[in-house]
């Protein structure tokens, strides 16, 4: 995801990484040659003189706009939608270090040859396997392989049942849950501040299902499908309804027309699918950087990751 202070005056027009540009530019390059070679044949073809008012394409246009305009609404839904889950993440793995941390007991506690947390102690396992869900979240969403990032996070054991597990952020979530339960059972935690852990946990698997549910139910490919097919005829067709009125200008009027909607369109698939790696999608890798190093920290470690800084504009 790019960050970045807005643009003003001239900078407008020469941004191009983080625009829509590079997606639309051979479409409406496409679109700027046709309307030219109309202008200039003004509009015949084949000696056969094409003669359109511009008063369909008003009527389609408006309509054209309200279409685009509630198909692009539906996208940042789940864009936003999609944000607002991995703010929930970040709310819950503070929440649950704080209560592991806090609450949990540990036999290391007392300890005067070991500091309070080290990579053998019960809750450092426990905060650095949160660490290990958050990548795991992030790599489940991008149909990536997580294991050689989360081999640090893991106990040996763990890290070749995750390989195997069918669905590897909920195995993680089983793992928390089974710690829990092993907490009570050794008398480590008090059973209300457990009941409240486990509230945590459940919400993660919220997260998790809310996640999925916008990954694997993408807006329907026929309404998609109408969308495009509806934007590349009325712009294709347009220059033969603007050369009798406004002659030169139609290859100007036509690229300014065809950039609005071929942008708008392109603009509402990415952000349909707001897990994915293109610039203007979720910044996922960067909230799981703020994850683990707020977490590590809690543990008292002073070496922290650097966190991901931000990509800004640049004219290309």
């Amino acid at each position: 995801m790019i960050v970045r202070e807005r643009p003003n005056g001239l900078r407008l027009f020469f941004i191009i990484k983080g625009s829509i540009v590079p997606r639309i530019k051979w479409p409406l390059c496409t679109t700027i040659l046709l309307a030219t070679i109309v202008t200039v044949t003004h509009g015949t073809l084949f000696k056969l003189k094409i003669t359109m008012t511009p008063i369909p394409f008003s009527l389609i246009g408006l309509a054209l706009a309200i279409f685009i305009g509630f198909r692009n609404s539906a996208s940042y839904d789940r864009f936003w939608e999609g944000r607002k889950l991995w703010g929930e993440l970040i709310i819950m793995c503070r929440s649950l270090t704080r209560q592991i941390l806090t609450f949990v007991s540990s036999e290391h506690d007392h300890a005067t040859n070991r500091p309070p947390f080290d990579h053998g102690d019960f809750r450092t396992r426990i905060v650095y396997r949160l660490i290990a869900f958050a990548h795991a979240l992030r790599h489940h969403l991008r149909d990536s392989d997580p294991l050689d990032e989360l081999r640090e996070y893991l106990v040996e054991d763990e890290a070749a049942q995750l390989k195997i597990a069918h669905n590897q952020p909920l195995f993680l979530l089983q793992r928390m849950a089974y710690d829990l339960r092993q907490c009570i059972e050794n008398k480590l935690i008090h059973d209300y501040f457990a009941a409240s852990m486990d509230a945590n946990i459940t919400s993660l698997t919220t997260v998790l299902t809310g996640c999925e549910r916008i990954k694997n139910t993408p807006i329907p490919f026929t309404y998609n499908l109408l969308l495009h097919r509806t934007a590349y005829l009325y712009c294709f067709l347009l220059p033969f309804g603007l050369v009798d009125s406004i002659g030169l200008m139609t290859p100007f009027v036509v690229g300014i027309v065809s950039f609005t909607f071929f942008g708008l369109d392109a603009l509402g698939d990415e952000i349909e699918e707001p897990f994915g790696v293109l610039p203007n999608d979720l910044a996922l890798s960067s909230m799981c950087r703020t994850i683990e190093r707020d977490l590590r920290a809690a543990l008292g470690e002073d070496h922290l990751p650097e966190p991901l800084l931000p990509v800004h504009y640049r004219i290309l």
